[in-house]
């Protein structure tokens, strides 16, 4: 029983736990402090160091993060059930995996929101409704691509999938920066210009959408279920830095070339095409494929490995008839309003009415980074080693904190603070959407057919995504009005009503993984 305290209290290192939360806050501060120390200088070349500072720390925290997760538990009834983790070589090619492809989802993410940094140095009397129509057919776009690049995942494999979502993006975006081009040099006008980018960003989108299932597809045959709160957590800071580069980087190469608004979608691409040489060289869609034996990963259709995927009009029934999964549908599509909410609408209202000179204007993408970690990682934890991988209380806990930032949030606008407030709350709606989108689609859509759970859950989350861009393009004020605070009301009232459904459909489903262990059991019971 002493050694067994003993090694709850200490990390893998050999390092006190308390000394945890230390570390992270002195890492955090050194996120915070570093971009105003470097750019004391005011050259081009300090401003560039100043802006890769952040990315150092926050590899540094995820690096923290990740050597002081505690054990996974394994279940007692089957204590060997994780021995693939002791073989020699498997946790390392795993990584090599995983990091591959997280990044070329996190380049993808780039690749997607450089919109918002865009049009706001576009401009315009119409900036946040040009922006809202774009990124509302997009966003539908993207959910409704679910239908068909869900099961074409679970049909030819996670890894072509990505191959196919990053070269459709990498076209999409120097389509869109050649149309700015021709904006520019007054060969398109404006009204040309915002027609073209509805339809080409709708593509991007759908492109993009390949991104989410394929990395979950591909994931799901390398965790097993006893480890995918964990992987929740990897999932959210893989959207985290993906973040960063998409709202900090491109604002740095948008001052860097002194508002060439193309090079926001030309630097992207070009990222996007140094990671698709690095995916074609090493991602594998299972251990099976790279030297390993494949596992039993425990989840729905756990045993199954390397066989075909169901057909998706049965999944796609057995899904919908299912009330546990379509709860967890309709609480992700909350969570999409919510989320879009506050990461395409902040910076649009301190653009408006003057408040760029706060820290968090400034360094949007790098705050959205750290919350986006810390929320990923608490919730992926707490889920495993707290709730026993049951993914709806963390979610219920995180809503309840939601419900009542938005109705704080209404009556902090005109206050400096607010943007550490939607920080706050980025934070919460991102540990729900890691856990649901990126951990509970793997436990019921199962090996065989994670693409097409995925592509159903994170369907409602971009469902969500459009319906806020759609609603927000009539309710947001325009023009002159933009620059009073008071007009920006409906922001936060918009989000009460979302956060109450998101919070008690949450508490619904709060034994979600006990039921489906306890199906899995049954159904096997049938059969012997």
């Amino acid at each position: 029983m002493e050694v067994q305290v003993s090694s709850q209290t200490k990390d893998k290192g050999g390092r006190p736990r308390w000394l945890i939360p230390l570390e992270i806050i002195i890492l955090v501060a050194f996120l915070i402090m570093a971009p105003s120390l470097m750019n004391s200088g005011g050259d081009k070349v300090s401003t560039w160091l100043a802006g890769f500072v952040p990315i150092v720390g926050i590899l540094l925290a995820a690096a923290v993060v990740f050597t002081s997760l505690p054990r996974v538990k394994t279940d007692p009834d089957n204590p060997n059930q994780l021995d693939y983790l002791k073989v020699d070589g498997y946790r390392m090619r795993r990584a090599i995996n995983w990091l591959t492809i997280g990044l070329a989802y996190a380049f993808l993410y780039w690749g997607r929101y450089n919109l918002n940094p865009a049009i706001i140095a576009l401009g315009g009397e119409s900036m946040v409704k040009d922006f809202h129509v774009i990124f509302s057919v997009g966003t539908w776009v993207y959910g409704l691509s679910f239908l068909l690049n869900g099961p074409l995942t679970d049909w030819f494999g996670g890894r072509r999938a990505i191959l196919i979502g990053v070269i459709g993006a990498i076209a999409a975006n120097l389509a869109i920066g050649v149309a700015i081009g021709l904006c520019a040099d007054g060969s398109l006008s404006r009204d040309q210009l915002f027609r073209l980018m509805v339809f080409l960003y709708a593509v991007n989108m759908y492109f993009q959408s390949f991104g989410a299932v394929a990395i979950v597809k591909v994931n799901s045959a390398w965790f097993h279920v006893r480890e995918r709160g964990v992987f929740g957590a990897v999932f959210g800071i893989l959207i985290a830095i993906g973040i960063y580069f998409a709202y900090d980087v491109t604002s740095m190469v948008l001052k860097q070339t002194e508002n060439a608004v193309e090079m926001a979608f030309f630097v992207p691409a070009a990222a996007l095409t140094i990671i698709l040489i690095a995916l074609f060289a090493v991602a594998k869609d299972r251990p099976g494929l790279a030297g390993f034996k494949d596992f039993d990963t425990g989840d729905a259709t756990g045993g199954k490995e390397g066989q075909k995927s169901d057909p998706p009009v049965k999944v796609f029934r057995l899904m919908l008839t299912n009330p546990v999964i379509m709860t967890v549908a309709a609480i992700e599509f909350c969570s999409g309003f919510i989320r879009q909410s506050f990461m395409q609408n902040f910076k649009l209202f301190a653009k408006s009415t003057g408040i760029t000179e706060s820290f968090v204007y400034e360094h949007w993408g790098m705050v959205l980074c750290v919350a986006g970690i810390i929320g990923a990682v608490v919730a992926g934890t707490i889920s495993d080693h707290l709730f026993n991988s049951e993914r709806g209380p963390v979610a219920a806990v995180l809503y309840a904190f939601m419900l009542v930032g938005g109705i704080v949030l209404c009556y902090m606008l005109g206050v400096p603070e607010v943007g550490w407030v939607v920080a706050a709350m980025s934070m919460l709606v991102i540990g729900v959407h890691g856990m649901l989108s990126g951990t509970f689609s793997q436990d019921i859509g199962g090996t065989k057919n994670a693409g097409i759970a995925t592509g159903l859950i994170d369907g409602f989350v971009y469902a969500g995504s459009g319906t806020q861009a759609a609603l927000y393009a009539v309710i947001l004020p325009e023009g002159a009005a933009r620059a009073d605070f008071h007009n920006w009301w409906t922001w936060p009232a918009a989000l009460i009503l979302p956060a109450f459904i998101g919070l008690v459909l949450s508490y619904k489903v709060r034994h979600a993984r006990r039921d489906l262990d306890a199906s899995k059991k049954a159904a096997a019971a049938k059969i012997s």
